[in-house]
């Protein structure tokens, strides 16, 4: 098989493959044999028709078809193999030869065209020291969590005042456009300053009294109206202001295990400093992958960002085609960084001949199955199905690599270094239960659970 390449772009490559009679001849084979079970001919067993009746009777070029169609997909991948290129998306396949009889001496020619990971030089793991912040637990955090617990025993009290921020309001709406109403709800609790109803609801209702009404302009944001201008009337039903209770011994037992608020207080401390390492290890990750980026010019397949723009505008807005200018950059901002990571861990990977097991994958598989509520079994055999089983295994090997790489450099925070073992896993034994922590591997996996998700309910 001769196979020539010519690079397009930093990402994109072409290659021209040549394949000899007698390699391929064996999928020539194949295919009369699949043929031959296929077709009745009088003097012949079903599945026992010698090749050359088999072209003779159904013709060659149905042969040749059979052969190309089985047989272009495996070329291309030893191709790939051959010459070291790694896929970042589906080729473009262009079968331009092909023999048109047993006796032609044409060689099988296709090109492929893909884009493709790019070569990168890593620097070298051994001596590598990063420095990262150390963990703090301040007053103020423990405030903050102590503040979020009271308010989730807090209680809504009516008021006999004008509505104010952090207030909730039960408020009846109309949307009206040219003077007929689109849309109308009735009791609607709504917290003053929260921005999670329409544009202009909290300015128009800051002032308002129980019995008050008023009318204001905004963008609907569902219904068969969505992105119209429409005339919003809100009248406001009643206003409640939220009561929390006060901080002491009895909030400390009422809301915990605890006698007392002091040790209310440590306890939540003690939780904060957990949290506190989480996040180290969080930011030691992020330091990792910035420190193996540092220097380096890491281009990003156009064809694949296209698609991964497209889609994650599709998460930030109903319509991706009135996606705003800031929204747009965003989503090239966020698909770049991610591209970026993915190549760069996939190329770690490599550098440190990460292997990935079948056990590796089916448990990462069915660790997130059990998050969703799925069928162990029933999940990884629709990943199989649906083709995305190479997906799964390059995510558990980029989470495999970057735990690997981390194990392999020192990090520091003032000066000291940083145990992060209980993160990272110490050997590979422990690598198992440590590479479910990977942002990219959990969050590829949860995709392919919530596109199958849609698939059954849409069955």
């Amino acid at each position: 098989m001769k196979i020539s390449v010519r690079n397009l772009e930093p990402t994109k490559v072409r290659l021209t493959v040549t394949v000899d009679p007698e390699e391929f001849d064996p999928y020539l084979d194949a295919a009369r044999k699949e043929i031959a079970k296929q077709v009745n001919i009088p003097g012949f067993r079903k599945g026992h028709v010698p090749g050359p009746i088999i072209d003779q009777r159904i013709g060659f070029g149905a042969v040749a078809g059979e052969a190309v169609n089985n047989g272009v997909p495996e070329l291309y991948s030893k191709a790939l193999e051959e010459k070291q290129i790694h896929p970042m998306a589906q080729p473009e396949l262009d079968v331009q030869e092909v023999p048109a009889s047993a006796k032609d001496e044409t060689k099988l020619k296709f090109v492929a065209t893909v884009e493709r990971r790019p070569d990168l030089e890593l620097p070298e793991l051994e001596g590598m020291e990063i420095a990262i912040a150390k963990p703090e637990v301040t007053d103020e955090d423990v405030n903050t969590r102590l503040e979020s617990l009271r308010q989730r025993f807090g209680t809504l009290v009516g008021v006999d005042r004008p509505a104010a921020k952090g207030d909730f309001a039960n408020i009846d709406l109309d949307a009206q456009i040219d003077g007929e109403s689109v849309d109308s709800q009735e009791g609607v609790s709504y917290e003053l300053g929260s921005g999670t109803m329409l544009d202009g609801m909290d300015e128009a209702l800051e002032g308002l009294s129980a019995g008050e009404e008023t009318t204001f302009e905004s963008e609907l944001q569902g219904g068969e109206h969505e992105g119209e201008k429409a005339q919003i009337k809100v009248k406001v039903n009643s206003v409640k202001a939220e009561e929390l209770p006060e901080l002491d011994d009895d909030f400390a037992q009422e809301a915990s295990e605890f006698d007392t608020l002091d040790e209310l207080k440590e306890d939540i401390r003690k939780n904060a400093a957990e949290a506190a390492k989480g996040r180290q290890a969080t930011e030691a990750r992020d330091a990792f992958i910035a420190r193996l980026q540092e220097g380096l010019e890491v281009p990003v397949p156009k064809g694949v960002k296209a698609e991964m723009v497209e889609q994650q505008l599709k998460n930030m807005t109903p319509d991706p085609e009135k996606a705003t200018k800031e929204q747009k950059a965003e989503a090239e901002e966020t698909v770049e960084k991610e591209l970026r990571d993915q190549i760069v861990l996939d190329t770690l990977a490599e550098k440190l001949d990460v292997k990935v097991s079948q056990a590796d994958v089916f448990n990462f598989l069915a660790s997130i199955a059990q998050q969703y509520g799925m069928d162990p079994n029933a999940f990884i055999n629709a990943i199989i199905k649906n083709g995305q089983l190479g997906s799964a295994v390059q995510e558990v090997g980029r989470s495999k690599g970057l735990l690997a790489g981390m194990r392999a450099v020192k990090f520091t925070a003032d000066g000291e270094v940083v145990d992060l073992s209980a993160f990272l896993g110490e050997d590979e034994a422990a690598e198992d239960a440590a590479e479910n922590e990977s942002v990219e591997a959990a969050s590829a996996a949860a995709a392919v659970a919530d596109e199958l998700s849609k698939t059954d309910d849409a069955e």
